[in-house]
């Protein structure tokens, strides 16, 4: 029999507290419980395993922002903790309300404890009870899991695997790819069914997810990772009604994990390559060890010491912009992979080692010339010897976004609108604004520019933009009146007027590349 979070609530260790259910009471009585546990970690969520009942004496909260208050709820619920109990007195004397409401968003049973007991002696008294139960859970899961790898090894479909584990642990299964869609899926008592599923498990995911039952009311919903050969594969969906073990099946589905990661091998070819991609381009986003990268690099197909440029599109359709992305990458590069994270399309390429440069350049082209990407907002970023650059590729074809999606154009655009920008055009302002406070940026500006921006403002003249082009085009006064559309004449008034308030023609004196570094600097202002 299930130990419940009520029956802990009541028992004598707790009940000394004068607990008080604050959020999600409805959920408190029918809650399911795995183990206690106690901590003042604030980052305690990774470390949990799911079902957990937590304790916390609060102090930690106390002094922890209103926002990372909300955080600590979201990632125990994302977790799947149990309940969340906290003790109140002079550090925290009540629950924050903004926790209150979060817990109850996300139906996280939340108790205040009133009183001050031993956390240790709860623990004690409930986790032997907890521990005598688990192991009859184990046993079962060990069962169930026999039973799957007896139907693997005689040919069962994944669905016909999933119904073994259904049947035993009386939950909905779903077996679903990283995008959501569903591999596979089985109802508890429905073999008969996912046999007949198993002839068409290539079927579509509406195909695939019809077949499962109404999820019941109340049900808990359990996910588990399932890597295959050490990469994220698949989510494990388990919906366990409210009058059903939840432990059992929680326990029962992680020691699934490795045959239906051998069965996905075998049945279904979940393309490895893809899904190393994916991960690859996460360990990138967050700047994993170089190690990890080079891991996931070879599984996705990419050299690890090859050239190679991250690219980063922002758009409302990102996920429709993938496949023509991964044309052109097929095109212009040796080896790449992408992934697609909200309103960001992701990507890194590998280029030939002996022309990359020019690999690089082509790729840029191809990019500008995509007609899918109209509309979008895009940057190349600099090119990189090999995987373990490649977070800074990325972060700096992010900055580079964050730097165009002002209003000024790219440096040497002629004052067109670039949806595609490279990130080596912003190489001095990527520079300056890592190395330099807005103050200093701001403060260096004047003291090179100050006159003219004073002209403009007064006269509502653009001269700042006129010295901006005249720079870029290299100080060619004719090339630089083509990008501006003036006339060549023209073009020496506003450069004899520059040169009056700025001290003169700077193209014989030291002040060329500060005047020049100074233009560029003005967008940012």
């Amino acid at each position: 029999m299930s130990i419940r979070l009520q029956d802990v609530l009541n028992h004598p260790t707790l009940s000394a507290a004068d607990p008080v259910v604050r959020a999600a009471a409805g959920t408190a009585a029918r809650t399911q419980l795995r183990w206690i546990h106690s901590s003042e970690i604030l980052d305690i969520a990774p470390l949990l395993d799911g079902g957990e009942f937590l304790l916390t004496g609060g102090e930690a909260l106390a002094l922890a922002s209103d926002e990372r208050r909300v955080t600590y709820i979201r990632e125990l619920a994302e977790r799947g903790v149990a309940a969340l109990a906290i003790e109140t007195g002079p550090a925290l004397p009540s629950l924050p309300s903004s926790m209150v409401s979060a817990a109850e968003a996300v139906g996280l049973p939340l108790i205040e404890l009133r009183k001050v007991v031993p956390f240790v002696s709860v623990m004690q008294a409930i986790n032997s009870s907890l521990v005598s139960e688990s192991v009859s859970q184990l046993r079962r899961a060990d069962e169930a899991s026999h039973a799957m790898a007896v139907e693997l090894a005689h040919g069962g479909s994944l669905d016909r695997i999933l119904a073994v584990l259904a049947g035993i642990t009386r939950a909905e299964v779903t077996l679903a790819s990283l995008t959501g869609a569903t591999l596979a899926s089985a109802s508890p008592g429905n073999a008969e069914r996912a046999e007949t599923a198993g002839h068409s498990e290539t079927a579509d995911a509406g195909s695939a997810a019809g077949g499962t039952a109404a999820p019941h009311e109340h049900a808990r919903l359990i996910h588990i990772d399932v890597p295959v050969r050490g990469i994220l594969a698949a989510q494990l969906l388990l919906s366990v009604p409210a009058d059903e073990d939840e432990n059992l099946a929680r326990t029962a589905g992680k020691r699934s994990v490795d045959i239906l990661a051998l069965a996905m091998l075998q049945r279904m070819s979940p393309g490895l390559r893809e899904v190393a991609g994916a991960a690859l381009i996460r360990a990138i986003d967050s700047g994993s060890q170089p190690w990890r990268l080079q891991q996931l690099a070879s599984a996705a197909g990419i050299p690890v010491s090859a050239p190679l440029v991250a690219v980063v599109v922002r758009s409302d359709i990102s996920q429709q912009l993938r496949t023509s992305l991964e044309q052109h990458l097929s095109r212009a590069a040796q080896s790449h992979a992408t992934y697609v994270d909200n309103a960001e399309l992701l990507a890194v390429a590998s280029l030939a080692g002996d022309a990359s440069e020019e690999s690089r350049r082509r790729l840029l082209a191809g990019l500008v010339e995509l007609s899918a990407m109209a509309g979008t907002l895009a940057a190349v970023g600099p090119l990189v010897a090999g995987i373990s650059d490649a977070p800074w590729s990325l972060s700096e074809a992010k900055l580079t976004l964050e730097l165009a999606s002002s209003p000024q154009q790219a440096p040497g655009s002629g004052g067109l609108h670039q949806s595609v920008i490279d990130a080596e055009a912003f190489a001095v302002e990527r520079l300056t604004v890592q190395s330099l406070d807005p103050y200093q940026r701001r403060n260096f500006v004047r003291q090179q520019l100050g006159a003219l921006l004073d002209h403009d403002a007064q006269r509502n003249s653009r001269l700042l933009d006129t010295l901006a082009t005249w720079l870029d085009c290299g100080c060619n006064t004719a090339h630089a009146a083509r990008e501006l559309h003036v006339e060549r004449q023209s073009m020496h008034q506003r450069l004899r007027r520059i040169f009056e308030l700025c001290g003169g023609d700077p193209r014989d004196t030291g002040r060329l590349a500060a005047l020049h570094l100074a233009t560029r600097l003005a967008t940012l202002s």
